[in-house]
């Protein structure tokens, strides 16, 4: 019997041993196809879903490797009936296809009869589709193609798109040849992408997600749209835009709250876009300014709803989603599949860190205890008060000048949820402070100060979670976040995870009030990380060195 890493029980989930000398090879093994759902310190609980194994089957992972990564790294046999469901999970991928013909336009297509019959009996799925051309053929109206997708996804019978899509408008684009080229997983991630020919890229904060986009902006050498989070995002684009491509000032516009320019490579926020005004959405007519040859959505696990709506019409533009992490904490991973693409390419952060292209992190959660006043009022507090009771305990502040002081002169970031509790941490350190509320200009010059080094402390609210170039910074401090967001984990260790020049470990500090939500809200968070191979360590405020 194989003294294996695994457990794989009959229900689906699967039990990682993290002590055991094969776990980052077993983990590794299960990655394209499980779910991390709970990772305490010696028993990680993975789950196995269609949607997984969908993706993984999008990836180009067949049945057989997942069942062999299974087999090869369970301690026990595994459960027979479990290997005929994921086999069976995976062949319901591609048994409906979307295809395209001169005569016909778009053509839902079968290979299995009796799954074309089963999905028109669902009301939602049949009006939905056109005339019957034969047994195995029905008319789909080009409009209808994102939709169509999201509903058969619902009913668990995938189609797998291959209707191809519009060139739109060329526009030459060629990436810069001053010395630099993609590292070999970014092209990788470019041409997974080019072959699918729509999906989302998952790669690691720090390691150039950009710079995909660009190669993939490169190799359609055509109009392009890249929808980004926030201002600052749109103008950090534009600038590696300039310095990799050879693009000029001139093919670049903004389109955001300050500026509306529509030029060959036009780079939107989120936030324009889904702006309301008499219940329309005034700045939509975007999306058909021109004839957009391809779509890059950044942060693609943010997407706003409105976003999604919108995407179902562009089913026929090459659309690539760039991401650190493919969890969304409104459970619509789904919608990402069917309307964005699935997952065309994605490399683990150790696989990463071991290539030398983000820099190893020691995770550390430093808990401190609130003082018997504290607590009283905590307990009898109501429930929406208690997180913000915790997350803001002044017990933190201590720990956190201490650790600040641990590391003086290393380029540092303390991150809070909070505007009071980062101004008065701003206050005790004689640091800066930035927030929403903070101009652009002058977060773009204390960034820039950061970056030189004229500054090596930062306070920052969540605005510093997106998509913010802060090269090196190799502490960051998280004193409270929201709530239990995963993706949130990903962004803020992400923002200390660029290669260092001297090669050293980045540092990342959790600060969490023990025996309260904080705690419990942590440890949701740190799912991510013991997703991605990294171990947290937990020390007492009292111990900490």
């Amino acid at each position: 019997m194989p003294d294996g890493a695994l457990i794989v029980q009959s229900d689906k989930t699967l039990l990682l041993e993290v002590d055991h000398p094969r776990s980052q090879e077993a983990r590794r093994a299960i990655a394209p196809f499980a779910e991390l759902e709970r990772a305490p310190e010696h028993v990680h609980t993975y789950r196995v879903t269609p949607l997984g194994l969908w993706n993984a089957r999008a990836a180009g992972h067949d049945a057989e490797q997942v069942v062999d990564a299974l087999v090869t790294h369970s301690r026990y046999a595994v459960p027979h009936a479990l290997l005929v469901d994921i086999a069976d999970t995976m062949d319901r991928y591609g048994r409906l296809t979307l295809t395209k013909d001169d005569e016909h336009g778009l053509i839902l297509t079968t290979t299995d009869r009796a799954v074309l019959e089963e999905v028109l009996r669902h009301k939602r799925i049949k009006p939905l589709l056109g005339a019957r051309l034969d047994d195995d053929r029905i008319v789909v109206h080009p409009s209808e193609r994102g939709h169509l997708k999201q509903e058969l996804l619902k009913v668990g019978w995938p189609a797998e798109d291959l209707a191809g899509y519009v060139d739109g408008e060329a526009h030459p684009i060629a990436l810069a040849e001053d010395g630099w080229a993609l590292r070999p997983y970014q092209q990788h991630a470019v041409d997974g992408f080019w072959h699918g020919g729509s999906g989302v890229v998952v790669l690691p904060c720090g390691a150039g997600k950009t710079l995909v986009g660009a190669g993939a902006m490169a190799q359609a050498s055509a109009t392009t749209l890249i929808l980004v989070t926030n201002t600052v995002s749109a103008r950090q684009w534009r600038d590696e835009l300039l310095a990799r491509t050879t693009l000029t000032e001139d093919e670049i516009g903004e389109y955001s709250g300050a500026r509306k320019e529509i030029r060959p490579v036009t780079i939107a926020t989120y936030q324009v876009l889904t702006t309301r005004r008499k219940g329309a959405y005034t700045h939509l007519d975007l999306l058909d300014a021109r004839d957009w040859g391809l779509i890059v959505y950044d942060e693609v696990h943010l997407l706003p709803a409105p976003i999604f709506r919108m995407t179902a019409d562009l089913q026929a533009r090459r659309r690539l989603g760039l991401t650190a992490t493919l969890v969304r904490e409104d459970g619509r991973e789904a919608d990402v599949f069917s309307l964005i693409g699935p997952k065309r390419f994605d490399a683990p952060w150790k696989d990463i860190e071991a290539q030398g292209y983000i820099a190893p992190a020691d995770c550390v959660e430093v808990r401190v205890t609130l003082p018997d006043s504290l607590r009283m009022a905590y307990a009898t507090a109501d429930p929406e008060d208690r997180y913000r009771m915790a997350s803001c305990a002044d017990a933190k502040l201590g720990v956190v000048e201490r650790i600040v002081k641990k590391h003086k002169g290393e380029p540092t970031l303390v991150i809070g949820q909070y505007l009071d509790q980062l101004d008065e941490i701003a206050t005790r350190l004689g640091a800066e402070v930035i927030t929403g509320q903070t101009p652009v200009g002058e977060r773009q010059k204390l960034y820039e100060a950061f970056r030189t080094g004229e500054l090596d402390l930062l306070v920052v609210s969540k605005v510093a979670n997106f998509s913010i170039d802060l090269p090196e910074a190799s502490v960051a401090i998280q004193v409270s976040g929201t709530f239990g967001s995963r993706q949130e984990e990903a962004q803020r260790l992400g923002r200390v995870l660029r290669p260092k020049a001297d090669g050293r470990t980045a540092h990342f500090y959790t600060v969490v009030a023990r025996d309260t939500v904080d705690s419990e809200f942590a440890a949701h968070r740190q799912r991510f990380l013991a997703e991605q191979g990294y171990a947290y360590r937990i020390v007492d405020a009292d111990d900490l060195d």
